[in-house]
């Protein structure tokens, strides 16, 4: 009967070899003094210049604060649990922060006169990914509830001015097919239009449907500076209309018969802003606290994609929202 195959005896080299391949760093603890001896890689993962040895407060102070305690709590914790361990967390180097996957084994499995051992992984892309669809996940579903908020306002609008079924059945289609041309506008598909849009008519599209077609038609004008968008400031600018339009609905000018929306723009220097402007809606009690998901959501996105800013305005006569931005940023 043939036995077992014996494993294959690794050299140095080859192991080191697949050490560097991998990306990984190594580490030693020496538990009874606290000190920790490192390979090159983790000295340039952590920023520190090499040294012998570093203690674990020397490491400490280079942990994010919000991650210090439970990272301090996690190793002392793996000297009384059995098994492997992995500890994520996260470091700052100046204005750089990096995440790192501290990983061993516990109970003093494999300890040798008093060393543990284990390493470091760089794992800064991995959780910059799991941010993103965090985030896009918590963005897709704040957009599935405005569509349901939206769609909700569009049928109580089309239901006040419609004669009939049928006249409130043909309206409220083409106010959803308004919605698509606007999304089509916005995102197109490769190859059916250009790369660009003009600002008055991408924002005239998006506020299309929430204008009644029959008895308060024309409520919503628009007046703005013949400036072409590129689809990224295009995409940004369309989630900041459907968030405020949405409000609107909910809340503002546009919630009512009586409630008139005007969006306007105005250029000073290298900025521009568009300034929405609702007057004749339910009145103003109280300036409301902006912290929604919604609320936060467009305020990034101006500053960060449009490098400007939400400026609110809740006068007497309704809210006014100017939204600057930088005329550079326009195109792309």
């Amino acid at each position: 009967m043939a036995g077992k195959p014996k494993a294959p005896l690794w050299q140095e080299e080859q192991l080191r070899l697949a050490v560097e391949a991998a990306c990984v760093a190594l580490w030693s603890w020496r538990v009874d003094v606290d000190q920790f001896a490192m390979d090159e890689r983790s000295f340039e993962l952590w920023g520190l210049p090499w040294a012998d040895q570093v203690s674990f407060e020397e490491l400490s102070t280079h942990i994010h604060p919000a991650d210090r305690d439970r990272v301090r709590a996690g190793f002392s914790a793996t000297r009384s649990v059995a098994g492997s361990y992995e500890i994520d967390f996260r470091i700052c180097l100046g204005e750089e922060v990096r995440w790192i996957s501290a990983r061993g084994q516990g109970a003093d499995v494999g300890i040798v006169d008093g060393v543990m051992f284990g390493i470091f992984l760089d794992v800064t892309g991995r959780k910059q990914a799991e941010e993103g669809s965090e985030l896009l996940a918590g963005e897709m579903s704040h957009r599935v509830k405005n569509l349901l908020a939206i769609a909700t306002g569009l049928t109580q609008l089309t239901g006040r001015s419609a004669l009939s079924v049928e006249a409130m059945t043909s309206e409220l289609t083409t106010r959803l097919t308004s919605l698509g041309r606007a999304h089509d506008l916005v995102r197109p598909l490769p190859g059916e239009q250009g790369k660009a849009a003009l600002l008055g008519d991408l924002i005239s599209v998006l506020l299309a449907p929430y204008d009644e077609t029959a008895a308060f038609s024309g409520r919503i004008r628009v007046a703005v500076a013949r400036m072409g968008v590129g689809e990224r400031t295009a995409t940004a600018l369309a989630m900041v209309i459907h968030e405020l339009a949405t409000n609107s609905v909910k809340y503002g000018a546009l919630s009512c018969a009586t409630g008139f929306l005007d969006v306007s723009s105005k250029i000073d220097g290298d900025d521009i802003s568009v300034i929405w402007a609702e007057t004749g809606g339910p009145p103003i009690n109280e300036e409301p606290v902006l912290k929604g998901y919604g609320s936060r959501l467009i305020a990034r996105s101006v500053s960060g994609q449009l490098g400007g800013e939400l400026i609110y305005d809740w006068q007497d006569s309704g809210l006014v929202v100017m939204v600057k931005m930088r005329q550079e940023r326009l195109a792309d």
